[in-house]
């Protein structure tokens, strides 16, 4: 497998967050211009794409104003959420020096900002790193993790993170973790209404309504939104794990440990947390761990991460 330098990668992962910024939008628009061309009917009650487009130009102002408004609360709310989700709190430095002499030696060696150290009181093994700007940046780990790996170990974890900062790899995934949440949150409002609103109620009367035909459009339209973006961000996260390893083993110059730690970190991963979004931001996730693991032999398409038995086969090879 070829790699490229850590600075263009960099410039590939701006360029590609650039694009997200632009397409996860475009998606959006799609998405309700699909609704309204599905739904719309002209004054005359007759199907109009027409109308429908005028009704789609009217309704693009409000709709790109939401999208901004729930980016910007994301932007700078993130971090407070990520905490929420993970239950995450600060690791102070006289609670455990081990941990910040680690990442401080190795953001030293490279030359970068020492990042915020959070800790998940968890027994499992895992970490992620997180963060859309650097004074953001953060490195979590579990509890499990800092307890049960040895120093060279825990060096090779952290020194995978850091190089998901330098790459700018958390910015990219939070950008896609922001987006695709617009439609895990449209879908999951279209389905309790699918359940519990108009649909059911009409059913009851033994008659349909317009606003329970709206509610099946919305839901099939965001599903299948939903779908396309979650294809989006799984194609950009795989190969950023590699690059991520490799860039460990050359820092800490020690491919063994961080092959050592994975293979302890497999079999004891999954975290309990609040979102799906964030649990795929872990060194180890797996479909099984998220909602993923429904579509079966699908998997391969839904991994955030590549097999933890290619990599560690990847960095036995150094």
């Amino acid at each position: 497998m070829a790699f490229v330098g850590i600075h263009t990668q960099i410039k590939r992962n701006n360029r590609k967050s650039i694009l997200l910024l632009i397409a996860f939008p475009l998606l959006i628009l799609a998405a309700v211009y699909a609704v309204v061309f599905f739904t719309s009917v002209d004054e005359y009650g007759n199907f109009s794409p027409e109308y429908a487009f005028d009704v789609f130009l009217q309704a693009i102002p409000f709709v790109l104003t939401v999208v901004l408004i729930w980016f910007l609360i994301a932007y700078f709310a993130h971090g407070k959420m990520i905490s929420m989700a993970t239950k995450s709190k600060p690791l102070e430095r006289k609670e455990n020096m081990r941990v910040y002499n680690l990442v401080e030696n190795l953001c030293m060696s490279v030359g970068m900002k020492m990042p915020a150290v959070r800790i998940i009181e968890s027994d499992a093994l895992n970490a992620f790193a997180s963060g859309l700007k650097e004074k953001d940046y953060t490195v979590t780990l579990t509890r499990g993790l800092i307890e049960k790996l040895d120093d060279d170990e825990l060096e090779g974890v952290i020194a995978h993170e850091l190089m998901h900062i330098r790459n700018k790899d958390v910015r990219l995934l939070v950008v896609t973790i922001v987006f695709v949440g617009i439609f895990a949150f449209v879908v999951q409002v279209a389905f309790r209404s699918f359940l519990y609103g108009n649909i059911g109620g009409s059913r009851r009367r033994g008659k349909d309504s317009g606003g329970g035909q709206l509610m099946i459009v919305i839901l099939i339209v965001s599903f299948i939104a939903y779908f396309i973006s979650m294809l989006f961000k799984f194609a950009l996260s795989r190969k950023r794990e590699y690059m991520a390893d490799s860039g460990a083993a050359e820092m800490t110059r020690k491919p063994w440990a961080l092959a050592s730690a994975l293979k302890k970190i497999a079999p004891n991963h999954h975290v309990k947390v609040r979102s799906e979004e964030v649990q795929q931001m872990f060194i180890e996730n797996t479909p099984k761990d998220t909602s993923a693991g429904l579509f079966g032999g699908l998997g391969g398409l839904f991994s955030t991460h590549p097999p933890i038995e290619k990599r560690i086969e990847f960095l036995e090879q150094f």
